[in-house]
């Protein structure tokens, strides 16, 4: 029984993938490559599918009990959100017409970063410092992205800035407004409600924003009759991201779900590098890799803050200066990059090696704490380096997979570890 549920739950989570996925490259395909160059439209058709097949789920196919809207004030309350993720959906749907899916996902991934200003500017909402000193390798990683971007198109970028920013505000506002027990409703049922009322603001903004639409899709589908079948798909698709996001989230945790997300992203790149082509950079992928990881960061910052702030695990112990908050996103920097070239040395290195150069850390602490410090160990525990050091010389000589810049970055990626235990020891050693 066990196992026919953990099958299930895995069926879901490829749904989601492919889902999410699928949605975000056929978006693509049409707004680009196939030359269908309506984005508020292609919205509109998104939301009427939500809107029909959101009815069938939950009246006809029960997969959600149906909660109802009590009031008109709670209604109102809908019709705000429903216009914020309208928004973010367009502004979505623009930018993939300037930008390549790879970097689309790069901007996307800050989302938190916005989250967290909404939520300080709004609501008076403040994290632990150490959650938001992990929000600056996930701004730094989209300016390092941005950067190293071959397809870099500003218009396109501001509205994938704007999509990202209005989806995390539509979150802090669905915190606000639905936030009394009775005005809860579940993802399902908010779709049910909020798709209708897009399609009634999309329609008038589809009308003057992107004249004859529905004239230009009509003779393009007599040229050619595939493209009513990809607007029928990837308007089921749309609906089906919001559907398998329902039921993961019902048959999985929170933090499962958290992981799969960070996941989705980087399978998302993968994938629209693989089936577009486009040209990404070295530059580009670091920035990446460094906003991914400040996201990872940022979820654990959030997570750790829960297990010591609500399952008081161990006491909380707040930072008690200007200083001491200083010196902790020095840290966090020397952190951020000792990953960061440890990921980039994976890419050239077997993980054998890699491992072998890593276990070097000692050697560097020993060298770091004489150098800044000025402390010194016994003739012994020097002596005891020789066939740490010797050992890396001779793995290097013998590897066949070695790789010069690889190697630079792994012993890079061990100095900076060690580097960071240092200074942690000096910047964070009197009792206070």
């Amino acid at each position: 029984m066990s196992a026919a549920i953990q099958w299930t739950t895995v069926g879901m989570v490829a749904a989601w993938y492919g889902s999410n996925i699928g949605v975000l490259l056929l978006n693509k395909y049409l707004l680009t490559n196939y030359g269908f160059r309506f984005p508020i439209f292609l919205t509109l058709c998104h939301m009427t599918a939500c809107s029909v097949l959101s009815y069938v789920a939950i009246a006809v196919m029960k997969v959600a009990p149906l909660q109802s809207v009590k009031s008109k004030v709670q209604f109102a309350k809908i019709s705000g959100l429903s216009v914020v993720f309208c928004f973010s959906v367009v502004c979505g749907n623009v930018s993939l017409k300037y930008l390549p899916v790879s970097f689309n996902q790069a901007v996307g991934a800050t989302t938190p970063f916005f989250t967290a200003v909404f939520s300080f500017l709004i609501i008076k909402k403040r994290e632990a410092s150490l959650t938001y000193a992990a929000l600056i390798p996930v701004v730094a990683g989209v300016i390092v992205a941005s950067g190293g971007e071959p397809s870099f198109h500003l218009f396109g970028f501001v509205m994938c800035i704007t999509a990202t920013a209005a989806r995390a505000f539509k979150s802090v506002l669905q915190e606000i407004l639905l936030s009394s027990d009775g005005e809860k409703l579940n993802s399902m049922n908010l779709l049910l409600y909020m798709a209708p009322i897009a399609v009634a603001f999309l329609l008038p903004a589809t009308l003057l924003m992107e004249q004859n639409v529905v004239g230009i899709t009509i003779e393009l589908a007599r040229k050619d009759i595939k493209l009513i079948w990809y607007l029928l798909f990837n308007s089921s698709l749309a609906y089906f991201v919001n559907l398998t996001n329902f039921l993961v989230t019902k048959h999985t945790s929170a933090l499962t779900l958290q992981v799969l997300g960070n996941a989705k992203g980087a399978v998302a790149v993968v994938v629209s590098i693989l089936i577009f082509k486009n040209p990404v950079s070295f530059i580009g992928m670091v920035g990446y890799a460094l906003t991914v990881l400040g996201v990872i960061l940022y979820s654990e910052a959030k997570k750790s803050y829960a297990v010591i702030v609500l399952m008081e695990v161990v006491p909380l112990q707040r930072v008690t200066s200007k200083v001491q908050l200083a010196k902790i996103p020095g840290l966090s920097a020397v952190f951020c990059f000792c990953v960061v070239c440890g990921n980039v040395s994976l890419k050239y290195l077997p993980v054998s090696f890699n491992e072998s150069v890593g276990a070097t850390t000692t050697f560097f602490t020993a060298v770091f704490t004489f150098s800044i410090m000025k402390k010194r160990e016994a003739l012994l525990t020097y002596t005891a380096l020789i066939p740490v050091v010797t050992g890396v010389i001779i793995a290097s000589g013998g590897e066949p997979s070695f790789h010069i810049f690889g190697f630079i970055m792994c012993i890079t990626a061990t100095g900076a570890r060690a580097f960071k235990s240092v200074l942690q020891e000096i910047l964070l050693s009197s009792e206070g």
